[in-house]
This record gives structure tokens, sequence and C-alpha cells, in this order.
């Protein structure tokens, strides 16, 4: 596996490790991060032991799909 370095100041360091989760690297952070859920259904599955209502999910992906048509990422109507 190719494997990149980068530099952290201490701040962002202590940020990432503070995510961090006993056994897991910090690229397992960071992606976990930044490939957060994208529909409702995703977030359900993300969160396991937690229920979601089918009108939940649905109102997720509303919220979801009209931050991506404004132009300013806002989801307020």
């Amino acid at each position: 596996m190719a494997v990149k370095t980068i530099t952290l100041d201490p701040e962002a360091y202590e940020a990432l490790r503070r995510h961090q989760r006993r056994g897991q690297s910090f690229s397992q952070v960071i992606k976990e991060h930044f490939d957060a859920p994208r529909t409702g259904r995703d977030l359900q599955a993300a969160l396991g032991r937690f229920v979601l209502s089918p009108d939940a999910l649905d109102a997720i992906d509303d919220v979801v799909r009209r931050r991506g048509e404004s132009p300013t990422g806002s989801a307020d109507p």
C-alpha cells in the first residue's frame, strides 16, 4: 500500500487523536470523518443501534438534497 506523509501542527494532531478509537489508525479516523454518510439510511447504518423512523430518514434526505441545490449550501428554503 502506498503512503503519504503529512505535517500537522500540535493542535490538529490532538484533534485527530481525540477522534481516534482504540486500535484505529489515523488513516481510518480521517476516512471515517471525511467519508461521512450521504443519506439518512447511510446515517442509520453508521449509527447502528439507534433507530430512526422512515419519516426522520426522509427528512434527512430532504435536507441533504436541498443543500445540494442551494448555491450557498444552506438547507433553508
